[in-house]
């Protein structure tokens, strides 16, 4: 058991949160519930979903790395905000969010797990959001492909316009498609994220690029999911939920 003000502080110094402006997420506690935590669910995205699990195992708390509540939000509580808000008050459940702490976090963060899980050797970053790194051995852009399905259990689109073998690759979990252009221009061919977008195409093609995007939330599974075996081992009950969307 732990207190829900403690929890907080615990999360927000493992991952210096204090250091991190994030423009996308208000970090930490979003929505206040009992003071007293035992049990604890996680998911990647706050939806009604995860929050019937959260009543169904009689949570005292649900962190997520999307939360409800952005800096710039409007903060009208209406439709699904309603819903929601209303779901976690009525259960005195505590909401939780930390999403660029739990992005580059360089142990437990999504970029690092996604290089874990893929056994990538990370080389560095191009910035704080955006890792490179190789394989053991050089692979086929097919090959990496089907290893990406494999994986992530989803269809990844890839726009093929290289076709020497793999030797370095970038990669930003979640929303990256914006970061092709950086990762072309340093010389560096394969790019994975999560999302696309219209240009994206034409970027991948006059750059002659590899680019994979692999479903947002299929990327960013694996920061909460390592945040929540840390809190395990601080002897807290824990139990991720994956609701990850599969396209």
């Amino acid at each position: 058991m732990i207190n829900n003000i403690e929890l907080e502080e615990l999360i927000n110094n493992k991952l210096k949160s204090y250091s991190i402006n994030d423009p996308y997420s208000i970090n930490g506690l979003q929505v206040e519930g009992k003071k007293k935590i035992r049990k604890i669910v996680t998911g990647v995205t706050i939806c009604q979903k995860l929050i019937n699990y959260a009543i169904k195992l009689n949570a005292d708390a649900i962190i997520v790395h999307h939360g409800l509540f952005k800096p710039k939000n409007d903060l009208k509580i209406i439709g699904i905000m309603s819903n929601r808000l209303r779901s976690l008050l009525i259960n005195n459940i505590n909401l939780y969010a930390w999403h660029i702490p739990l992005d580059t976090h360089l142990e437990l963060g999504n970029n690092a797990q996604f290089a874990k899980l893929f056994n990538i050797n990370i080389i560095g970053n191009l910035n704080n959001l955006i890792m490179y790194g190789n394989f053991n051995k050089k692979i086929t852009n097919n090959e990496l492909h089907l290893i990406l399905s494999n994986q992530l259990h989803c269809n990844i689109i890839h726009y093929n316009y290289n076709n020497h073998l793999i030797d370095k690759l970038a990669w930003c979990t979640g929303s990256g498609h914006n970061y092709i252009e950086l990762v072309a221009r340093s010389g560096i061919k394969c790019f994975i994220t999560g999302n696309i977008s219209e240009n994206t195409i034409y970027y991948s093609q006059e750059y002659k690029m590899n680019f994979y995007a692999a479903n947002h939330d299929n990327t960013e599974f694996g920061g909460i999911c390592a945040l929540s075996n840390w809190l395990k081992n601080k002897n807290l009950d824990v139990t991720f939920i994956n609701l990850s969307i599969k396209k």
